[in-house]
């Protein structure tokens, strides 16, 4: 029986869902798997860390940062004086594997990658739900891991915990990428689904804030800077090119109106933020941009806050994988399943 220590350095909404889904999944996690785990350490960006060599107990992780458990700091579960920072904290923690979700960087990815770097300096498998390490950092950490006998997974990066970049990594050897074309912001689409509904798009956005999908400030979703870098990271590890978000066609839908609504639907078609890349012989031309989508295309069907990437490739033509309603669960899962498929490598 294997036992593996876990650094959580986040913990947000994923992070308690994570230790949340990891408290349900511990026997399976047992007889399943033949491993046990202890959390050694949890560090959060504004309410402070814990850490035990001997393991916290993560119902009072989770009750201090519930809204009744907030007279108990987190601290309070710690053996160990306050961590300086998240790197004396990766450095204290004396984990096996580190959890790393924090905020996302889109123009440098740091200090994600950093955390990411020094975990893997440190013998620790680094998993990740952060986009900004894959498309800034991806050839060194993937580099770096490998010569440390650990691995550096991030499928919650995209699509939460659809398997995306695990299906081309175990599922579908020799298989190559030619293209992709699916709507992978659930905010957008959501955004866009209210307005056929009538809402404008300021109510709209209200509302996905309201239910906690949109950002206090939007303009990452809404002007498709999130889209861009779900784009960049896909090209980076499926294609083998390393493209950065800036160099991906980006366009918002900012500049949607109910009267765009109207049109769209006098021709049968529905408007969707779609995210698009094509081999160009060696290079590849990546896009995001509002389209009227047609009611024979797979995009057309999907709603809310799903989401959907078609793949094209040289031995299967066309791939689909559609997630519905992701959220912080799905999100856990996929670091879950990253974990198991790290330490089973």
């Amino acid at each position: 029986m294997a036992h593996y220590r876990l650094a959580l350095l986040g913990f947000g909404n994923v992070g308690q869902a994570l230790a949340r889904l990891l408290l349900r999944k511990q026997a399976e996690l047992r007889s399943k798997y033949e491993l046990t785990f202890s959390v050694t350490g949890i560090a959060t960006g504004r309410h402070g860390a814990a850490i035990d060599p001997r393991g916290i107990d993560l119902e009072q992780a989770l009750a201090a940062k519930s809204p009744e458990g907030e007279a108990m700091p987190l601290q309070a579960l710690s053996t160990q004086p306050d961590p300086a920072d998240a790197f004396d904290f990766i450095r204290r923690c004396a984990a096996d594997v580190l959890f790393e979700n924090t905020p996302v960087n889109y123009t440098t990815g740091q200090p994600a990658v950093d955390h990411l770097r020094l975990a893997l300096e440190l013998g620790m498998h680094a998993i990740t739900a952060n986009k900004g390490p894959v498309v800034h950092a991806f050839r060194q950490l993937t580099d770096l891991a490998a010569i440390k006998g650990r691995r550096f997974y991030f499928e919650s990066a995209v699509m939460d915990g659809a398997p995306v970049f695990s299906m081309f990594r175990e599922a579908l050897p020799a298989a190559q990428l030619r293209s992709l074309r699916g709507i992978l912001n659930s905010t957008t689409n959501l955004i866009l689904t209210r307005m056929e509904g009538g809402e404008s798009f300021a109510q709209a956005v209200a509302y996905a804030q309201e239910i906690g999908i949109a950002e206090t400030d939007p303009s990452g979703d809404v002007d498709g800077w999130d889209a861009a870098v779900k784009v960049a990271a896909c090209v980076t590890v499926l294609m083998g090119v390393p493209l950065k978000p800036h160099e991906v066609e980006r366009q918002g839908i900012r500049n949607i109106s109910h009267a765009d609504i109207a049109r769209a639907r006098a021709q049968g078609c529905r408007w969707k933020l779609v995210c698009s890349a094509e081999r160009d012989g060696e290079s590849v031309r990546a896009r995001v941009a509002p389209e009227m989508v047609p009611a024979n295309s797979p995009l057309y069907q999907v709603d809310g806050t799903t989401s959907i990437v078609q793949f094209e490739t040289d031995v299967l033509g066309l791939l689909s994988v559609i997630e519905s309603d992701p959220g912080p669960d799905t999100t856990a899962y996929g670091l879950l399943a990253d974990f198991i498929n790290a330490i089973r490598a």
